[in-house]
């Protein structure tokens, strides 16, 4: 009888140890919440092309919305003077939907918005405007940079020996007919290759494992001109 006594209790120790008694193992963890980024912010004003009088201007944008709640959103607002956001510009932060932005006169500026939680997450930024500046006495407004439409920025263009068209868009507050002059080559600065352009294309001649380099300058007939950034892509 003692030895049945004391395998029985040797048994329930073991089935013990192994989570037979007591009622359950541990826990599970409790999963951490997915966070979500805001949604992307959208532009009402200025709006697209348009020629602002006042100065400072104040940028205005629809709010942008996040489904975690609690979420706290602030806004990184860019304005610049070129499309790249690399001359000129001034960056703003803060939770309200507008922001006053002292601007020179007589100028085109590019701005853009994105959102970001207290979570660090971050939405895409909105779509690039653009817009001129007033400045006293001005009869004539620069037409607004050019924008690139093809090859896309550091694209490879497949099948080289081949040719291409460059295509690009532009506008003008001031709706003046513009005009082009087109610089395309294999080295940076890039050589002149056609003047008074009145398409936004031109084809050129290309070859295989080359890289290039071009550039597009829009006149608007009244003596303005700017001067487009350099573009580039290659072919395989």
């Amino acid at each position: 009888m003692k030895k049945i006594i004391y395998s029985l209790t040797i048994l329930s120790i073991v089935l013990w140890s192994c989570g037979g008694g007591g009622g359950g193992g541990d826990t599970p963890p409790t999963p951490t919440p997915t966070n979500h980024a805001p949604t992307t912010p959208t532009l009402s004003y200025p709006t697209n092309n348009l020629l602002c009088i006042e100065n400072p201007v104040i940028c205005k944008w629809n709010a942008s919305t996040d489904v975690d709640q609690g979420a706290v959103i602030t806004y990184l607002v860019e304005v610049a003077k070129n499309s790249a956001f690399t001359d000129g510009k001034q960056t703003f932060t803060g939770t309200t939907i507008e922001q006053s932005v002292p601007l020179e006169e007589n100028i085109a500026y590019y701005w853009r918005v994105k959102a970001t939680d207290n979570e660090n997450a971050s939405s895409s930024y909105s779509t690039v405007y653009k817009f001129f500046t007033y400045g006293e006495g001005i009869t004539n407004h620069i037409p607004f940079a050019p924008e690139l439409v093809a090859p896309g920025l550091n694209a490879i263009v497949a099948g080289a020996p081949t040719t291409t068209n460059l295509q690009w868009t532009a506008s003008d507050v001031d709706n003046d007919t513009l005009t082009y002059d087109v610089y395309f080559g294999t080295t940076n600065p890039t050589a002149l290759v056609t003047t008074d352009l009145n398409t936004t294309s031109f084809e050129v001649n290309l070859v295989a494992s080359t890289d290039y380099y071009w550039k597009v300058v829009v006149k608007d007939g009244q003596g303005g001109q700017t001067i487009g950034q350099v573009w580039t892509f290659k072919t395989d």
